[in-house]
């Protein structure tokens, strides 16, 4: 049977949420500026803020439910590791904001920069709001910001993975750090 080659995205063909350029898809991809052995260090040091706040908000629930001091205690220490996570993850991923002009060419680089900082900011926040009494932060401004930034870390993924996945930015290859 004879196949023909697609004009658009290769499977699994979801629709871009911001922009798509099929060049991008078709050519070798983009490496990443801060990497061991070829191997993008950002998809690695994302995993630990990721972890660390979205445990945050599952123990912010903890107390709400139990009023447990254990559990505020708890998300104080995942908050302030979240944040030292995440600003490693962040200097990371801001050498190939830097560095790789295709990044910035790309709305969803711009959206995933300014979702991370947000997260940051909000993470700073909620990481002070708790320092002198974890448990009387938590209800209800520290578990309110806890969700905004679950939420706004669920968005900023989705925009991740559109510029590894779609745009193919620190992946192995040797594209353009440019434009294709």
């Amino acid at each position: 049977m004879e196949t023909t080659e697609r004009a658009s995205t290769p499977f699994p063909n979801l629709p871009p949420v911001i922009e798509s350029d099929d060049r991008e898809y078709n050519d070798t991809g983009v490496p990443s500026t801060v990497a061991i052995a070829g191997h993008p260090l950002h998809p690695l040091s994302v995993i630990f803020p990721i972890a660390f706040l979205a445990a945050a908000l599952g123990s912010d629930f903890g107390y709400w439910l139990t009023r447990d001091f254990f559990w505020a205690r708890a998300s104080l220490w995942l908050i302030g590791l979240g944040l030292v996570a995440g600003v490693v993850a962040a200097l990371i991923g801001m050498s190939d904001f830097l560095q790789i002009e295709r990044v910035r060419k790309r709305k969803a680089g711009w959206a995933h920069m300014i979702l991370n900082v947000s997260i940051l900011v909000l993470t700073l926040v909620n990481f002070i709001l708790r320092l002198g009494d974890p448990a009387s932060a938590i209800l209800p401004w520290g578990l309110i910001i806890s969700l905004i930034v679950g939420t706004l870390t669920s968005a900023s993924g989705w925009f991740g993975a559109e510029l590894s996945y779609r745009h193919k930015i620190g992946v192995v290859g040797a594209g353009s750090r440019r434009y294709p």
